[in-house]
């Protein structure tokens, strides 16, 4: 399961507050983006402490945006975020999560038990429900609401605004176990990437495509929510969040007294808050801020690898990017390791350029699938162009039958390194003759932009939560796929796509992954940029936050050692 962050390079501090972020010549490398070392690559760093060794007690205080689009907490909402969902995870239940690598981790609290065996030929999982398990709202959680969360998901009702059926419409039946307490769960094809589609559920009370669609915008639901916190307060016009421990929980008691949110959506307000004393933790992703904040008293900086991915992503329905040679060529003429070089400016950091959309190159089935069908230079952009007959005018810029090739590319506030970003990618397009336009827009309209194909170029992340990478497939390049936001895609690969999911094999399916990805890639909807590290500033003694991978600590785990 992928969720989608800001489209802005910078919002990385931002979005994760929760976790636990011109060339000069035609040129462009393929093997490297910076210079800098590659020791984060894969690494964790987020102070790992069993729960025995935290202290009962404290605040825990960050900021982040969370504001506009960006509140739609339910996770499998289309709209939802990054921040969103995090916010959603604090008071719902996280039944199963991973650790850094990937090992999937199930909370007993929740389900007692969780597996997958073949029954006539069927892959059945049984999932039983910890006895004590029940809503804020009295709802006992059984069965039900494992059933209520695969109907909300499997696309039998297109009135549900969901982001992807992937996995959901796999599964055949959900019926009641022994008992209300066990659901048992029926595939009509394998899917190992089972444990991400129960690593959480719905309260059958939201279940309703009104509440499903429009309760968790700018708004929190805790009667329906479950888990070791609750919320105390939340002012809509402030944003201010306060989570207290939830007297209703069943399960291990929360360390922390208090976790505080505050709508903080600037990096430099994020900066100043933690330097402050106001927050305990705060995201950065450039030399400047991590200047800043690696000296703040009684703090200390944690970096590992990064779970994020940005890419160029190109909108497939705009008029002048139906073609699929200019998108071809305006993909070419992007010169990576410039932007690279941007990002990662002042932070002894380096990565390879990244050749997937699916797989980091820190995980085992990665390989470089965008170099096996595409070669990035303007020279070969120029001659894509020229081959479709688009000529150059006198001031360098191409046209065809009266129409300039001219783009609007959407810019997010003004963070400084999202417009050095932008004006690289002016830079290298003109290059091939292609004009890219920036066009400023407010941070709080960036899911119904991006959404509502209201861009013709935009760069936007994905955060992974789970390690299955295979399945980021209909995500990414499903031609009808809600969070496909190109809309590029084809009836034929769709079909391809789906007998990846179904593939029992590990090593299988992987390789057939990567070979659909290649052909998905030769379409040229979109263009992974990079990754970058994830680097916190963090107060001293704070434990199980940081640097996680894909690990999301459970709430009642975070807190400050003995």
């Amino acid at each position: 399961m992928r969720k989608r962050i800001l489209p802005s390079v910078a919002a990385v501090a931002a979005a994760s507050f929760l976790l636990a972020a011109c060339s000069s010549g035609s040129g462009h490398s393929a093997s490297s983006g910076s210079t800098g070392s590659t020791d984060l690559l894969g690494k964790a760093d987020f102070n790992e402490q069993p729960y025995e060794n935290l202290k009962d007690g404290g605040t825990y205080t960050t900021a982040g945006s969370f504001d506009g689009d960006d509140t739609q907490g339910l996770p499998w909402n289309v709209n939802t975020s990054l921040t969103g969902s995090r916010v959603w995870a604090w008071y719902n239940p996280d039944a199963i999560t991973f650790s850094p690598t990937g090992d999937v981790q199930i909370n007993k609290d929740y389900y007692t038990s969780a597996e997958a065996k073949t029954v006539d030929g069927k892959q059945v999982v049984t999932i039983t429900i910890n006895p004590k398990a029940v809503y804020n709202d009295g709802t006992p959680i059984d069965w039900h609401s494992i059933e209520q969360t695969w109907k909300v998901n499997n696309g039998s009702n297109k009135a549900y605004q969901i982001g992807s059926t992937a996995g959901w419409e796999q599964i055949e039946s959900v019926k009641q176990g022994t008992d209300a307490k066990q659901a048992v769960v029926t595939f009509s094809t394998p899917y190992t990437a089972w444990p991400s589609l129960f690593s959480t559920f719905i309260n059958p009370k939201a279940a309703t495509v009104e509440n499903f669609n429009s309760a968790y915008s700018n708004k929190l639901e805790p009667a329906w929510g479950a888990g070791p916190y609750t919320v105390q307060s939340y002012d809509p016009n402030s944003k201010k969040i306060i989570f207290v421990r939830n007297p209703k929980w069943w399960g291990r008691t929360g360390k922390l007294d208090k976790r505080i949110y505050l709508d903080l959506s600037s990096t430099p307000a994020q900066i100043n808050a933690f330097k402050n004393g106001q927050t305990d933790y705060v995201g950065v992703n450039d030399a400047e801020s991590l200047n800043q904040i690696k000296d703040v008293p009684g703090s200390e900086v944690r970096q590992g690898g990064s779970p994020f991915e940005y890419s160029l992503f190109l909108n497939g329905k705009s008029p002048i990017l139906k073609d699929a040679d200019v998108r071809h060529a305006v993909l070419a003429a992007v010169d990576r390791a410039q932007i690279a070089k941007i990002e990662f400016q002042g932070l002894d950091y380096s990565e390879p350029l990244p050749g997937s959309a699916l797989y980091y190159n820190f995980q085992k089935g990665y390989q470089d699938n965008v170099s096996k069908v595409l070669t990035s230079s303007a020279d070969e952009a120029s001659k894509i162009l020229d081959t479709a007959g688009w000529k150059a005018g006198s001031d360098g810029i191409r046209s065809k039958d009266g129409q300039e090739l001219s783009l609007d590319y959407i810019l997010y506030g003004d963070e400084p390194l999202d417009k050095a970003v932008a004006s690289s990618l002016v830079a290298s397009e003109k290059k091939a003759g292609i004009k890219l336009n920036i066009k400023t827009i407010d941070p709080a309209q960036w899911s119904s932009t991006i959404n509502g194909g209201k861009f013709d170029a935009i760069l936007s992340g994905n955060r992974s939560m789970d390690p299955y990478g295979s399945f980021g497939l209909s995500d990414f390049y499903g031609s009808t796929s809600e969070n496909n936001i190109t809309g590029v895609g084809t009836p034929e690969l769709d079909k391809e796509i789906a007998k990846v999911s179904t593939i029992a094999d590990p090593t299988e399916q992987v390789a057939q992954a990567n070979a659909v990805e290649q052909k998905e890639l030769a379409l040229y909807g979109m263009l992974p940029l990079f990754s970058g590290p994830s680097i916190y500033g963090v107060k001293k003694g704070l434990a199980n936050v940081g640097a996680t991978i894909f690990y999301s600590p459970l709430p009642e785990t975070v807190g400050y050692v003995k």
